[in-house]
């Protein structure tokens, strides 16, 4: 299969992996073929891109890093979950949920398990293939990448879980902001601004005396949009303040929200989002966090269309987990833009003269 931009497909592709709802139910299965109706659909949908069946790179097989199962059990649960809070006026009737605890751990153990099973321990980019409620979708997807770091970093059993916990709840805060400022498609006025980052407090509040979740997962909701030079909020806290596991929420949740659709603009691809990690690096995030992240995500995802500095064009067959950054990519154009009756693979680990010109966007 291969990656491509919603809008380059043609009538006539076939889907390469299943699209899912905001529920994790696949509402268009692999091998249907895409009609400009259903194009403009999904670009409606904020599907940026698609993967797509494609002769040259059949043997490409993307899995997704947790079990449909696994999906839909910990969709159902946040969207309950957090539509109580939603729906209620009080925290009262958030704690009438008194299994919500318990329901989000077994949530977490799932995901774990799922992770510990995998073979490939490679960060791969979550958002092309679902429909995203977005607060819902998000909070998943920092979670898996969070759990998927800190494993990384190497915390036990018990630190995981509090981590993921943290991770999975940091936002459910934002079920006590006006839906409509959350959904606005342009810039925030100051006070709407003001009114968002209200959402680091509710949520703390929300979860500090809720049965079954650490203080410590409390307080990653509360801090993962502090920053290290005390530029962030509620607190302005800076430095050591700041407890680890927010910190590498707030490494994930900005990556997350970068490389997802929004109102107000596109997806960002990987390697685009984590230059701008980078950029933040020393004063809004912790360097040594930024590098493992860097070092375990794959920035440029398999089926990726590239072009390289030779002219030649290209996808990425295979990720060196050694130097993520420097794939495999099977050559099925030359430079002058002919398409190759043979392809060949160059492994970039081992020509260090090319590099990556551009990818396709």
């Amino acid at each position: 299969m291969r990656l491509l931009p919603t809008r380059s497909c043609i009538p006539g592709m076939r889907l390469g992996k299943c699209i899912f709802n905001e529920d994790g139910i696949i509402l268009l299965n692999e091998h249907v073929e895409l009609t400009q109706g259903l194009l403009n659909r999904l670009q409606n949908l904020g599907i940026d891109f698609v993967y797509v069946e494609d002769e040259a790179t059949d043997d490409i097989v993307v899995e997704d890093p947790i079990s449909d199962e696994t999906r839909v059990k910990a969709l159902a649960e946040i969207r309950s979950n957090f539509r109580i809070v939603m729906e209620g006026s009080s925290k009262a009737k958030f704690s009438k949920s008194p299994y919500m605890g318990k329901a989000f751990n077994n949530v977490i153990k799932m995901i774990m398990d799922d992770l510990d099973s995998r073979e490939d321990t490679m960060i791969m980019l979550m958002n092309m293939n679902v429909l995203n409620n977005y607060l819902y979708q998000h909070s998943l997807n920092v979670c898996i990448y969070a759990t998927m770091l800190g494993m990384a970093h190497g915390y036990g059993r018990d630190e995981l879980t509090t981590l993921s916990l943290g991770a999975l709840l940091h936002d459910i805060g934002k079920t006590k902001i006006n839906p409509d400022i959350i959904k606005k498609p342009g810039p925030l006025s100051p006070a709407e601004l003001a009114e968002v980052q209200k959402h680091a407090e509710h949520g703390f509040k929300l979860l500090k005396d809720e049965p079954n979740i650490p203080l410590l997962a409390a307080h990653c909701a509360f801090q993962h949009h502090e920053r290290l030079d005390g530029s962030g909020y509620p607190r302005g806290i800076s430095g050591n303040e700041i407890h680890d596991y927010a910190k590498w929420i707030a490494i994930v949740d900005s990556y997350d929200a970068m490389t997802t659709h929004r109102p107000h603009r596109l997806a960002m691809l990987p390697h685009q989002a984590m230059e701008i990690l980078f950029a933040g690096v020393g004063t809004l995030y912790d360097h040594k966090k930024v590098a493992l992240f860097r070092d375990n995500v794959a920035i440029y995802p398999l089926g990726l269309s590239v072009e390289l500095s030779t002219g030649e064009r290209g996808v990425v067959v295979r990720i060196n987990p050694a130097v993520p950054q420097r794939p495999v990519i099977r050559i099925l154009e030359n430079e002058a833009k002919e398409r190759l009756s043979q392809p060949y693979e160059i492994d970039l680990s081992e020509k260090l003269t090319l590099f990556i010109n551009r990818v396709d966007e």
